[in-house]
């Protein structure tokens, strides 16, 4: 008999037993010192008093004297209420380690001659909620980070479909790169977000970052390399009714960043910056319409049509030009008087369909190339070399504010240090940057781990006015 206890993990932990009034800025305090695993939430109800709420620390915090956390932030967190720790122990079930209808292997060596048959178990003990059992085929070396599986039992389906803190995410697990395991990632650095604001996600994949920040009121432009991501990206943008905030594109990243953030120039010249769309959405759109297939095919029927062009608002055609996305900057008050003059409004594509909770929110009404509040730039592999985007592409004369916040994910092994990576970042920016913050997202081998470096852009990387 199948014995599904095999798979439990225990988890014994500490928690701090605070005022469920100070979460907020308890949680802002000990950023990277609370449990970081995906699906479980670090603050949870204390049984004894709903008065209190238990903060799960991290696994590396060992001590009960929270040693393992730096005095200046035990400091403050002493003076903000009092505090007590306790002992918390979770286990994760077999329930936690599966995937919308797939579950996802990745069989050592030594059982590789079994794994059909462990493959058979596992489908024949949780069918119908697990429809296809995968492992895991070689290394990744294609260009989208996307790894090659085999399929060992049930249906050759790869299409599928997760939630995540209330965002619903479809998507074909053999084209596209996604893990479950970032979720709270996800919604950390989300939290950092605000209202309003303006975000550019570099590696965008499906939308693990962007859905959850146009959900909260950012408007976000979006950018994969991989055409197939692109589609899903913009398929699950209308299934969670943000595609009003979303603008998604697919090309080289440095391309994005340099014509997303570079002033025009002739901005004021109105007759050449339409000429300047109209030959890009010509030599961009090509590209785009040959690579619409591959995703459309794989969609299922019942939930949004495959025929996303009928979806979409003419003046989207041109999804993967940067230039085109331009006008959404300043498109969204064409209702408010139209201030800039010209412009298509892209939030009258849909009526109706407009998410309530945004509208409230103050849309920004400045272009991309004069103010983004956060970049994201996930691609822990390179995102550290793509940093020599930011040379020189940003006019002072046209930014308005302050210099965005960036946040690159990076792999930090054993015989590197965070100043080594904080040396590569600068080396690639031609800058120094102050006051880094180094976030550990998680382990992903015994001598590698995980993490978001975030600072703000330096002023050395503006382009000379002359």
């Amino acid at each position: 008999m199948f014995d599904e206890s095999k798979f439990d993990v225990q988890l014994k932990l500490w928690a701090l037993r605070i005022p469920r009034e100070h979460c907020k800025v308890a949680t802002r305090l000990l950023n990277g010192y609370l449990l970081d695993k995906a699906r479980v939430k670090p603050i949870t109800e204390d049984p004894t008093c709903e008065k209190n709420r238990f903060m799960i620390l991290s696994e590396r915090v060992q001590n009960t004297d929270l040693t393992d956390i730096p005095v200046e932030k035990l400091d403050e967190l002493k003076k903000l209420c009092e505090i007590e720790v306790v002992p918390y122990s979770m286990t994760l079930g077999y329930s936690y380690w599966s995937a919308g209808h797939i579950a996802h292997l990745n069989i050592h060596d030594e059982l590789l001659p079994y794994k059909n048959v462990i493959a058979k178990v596992i489908y024949d003990k949780n069918y119908p909620r697990i429809k296809t059992i995968v492992n895991k085929v070689g290394t990744i070396t294609n260009e989208f980070r996307v790894p090659k599986f085999e399929i060992l039992a049930g249906e050759n389906d790869m299409v599928t479909e997760v939630k995540q803190y209330g965002a619903t995410f479809k998507l074909d697990y053999g084209l596209v790169y996604w893990n479950s395991r970032l979720e709270h990632e996800h919604m950390r650095l989300v939290s950092q977000f605000k209202p309003g604001e303006t975000i550019c996600d570099m590696f965008a994949g499906i939308g693990p970052f962007a859905i959850p920040a146009a959900q909260k009121g950012c408007v976000v432009y979006a950018n994969d390399l991989n055409p197939d991501s692109f589609q899903y990206l913009r398929l699950n943008a209308k299934l969670n009714k943000v595609d009003d905030r979303i603008f998604p594109y697919s090309m080289d990243a440095r391309k994005f960043i340099s014509q997303l953030m570079a002033a025009p120039n002739h901005e004021n010249d109105l007759e050449s910056e339409a000429s300047a769309l109209k030959a890009c959405e010509n030599h961009d759109l090509q590209g785009t319409e040959e690579t619409k297939s591959a995703v459309d095919v794989k969609e299922a029927p019942d939930t949004v049509p495959s025929d996303h062009e009928g979806t979409q608002d003419p003046c989207r055609k041109a999804d993967t030009s940067v230039t085109a996305v331009k006008r959404p900057s300043h498109c969204f008050h064409e209702e408010n008087e139209n201030t800039h003059g010209g412009a298509i409004s892209f939030t009258s594509r849909r009526k109706g369909s407009v998410n309530k909770r945004m509208r409230a929110s103050e849309l920004p009404n400045t272009k991309p190339w004069e103010h983004v509040d956060h970049v994201v730039m996930n691609l822990p592999a390179s995102a550290l070399q793509f940093l020599d985007a930011f040379r020189g592409v940003i006019k002072k004369k046209d930014w308005m504010g302050q210099l965005p916040w960036i946040h690159c994910y990076c792999f930090i092994r054993a015989n590197q240090t965070e100043e080594t990576i904080i040396s590569e970042a600068e080396s690639a920016l031609g800058a120094c940057i102050q006051d880094p913050v180094f976030h550990r997202v998680r382990d992903v081998a015994p001598n590698k781990a995980m993490f978001c470096l975030s600072f703000r852009l330096p002023e050395a990387c503006f382009k000379d006015d002359c």
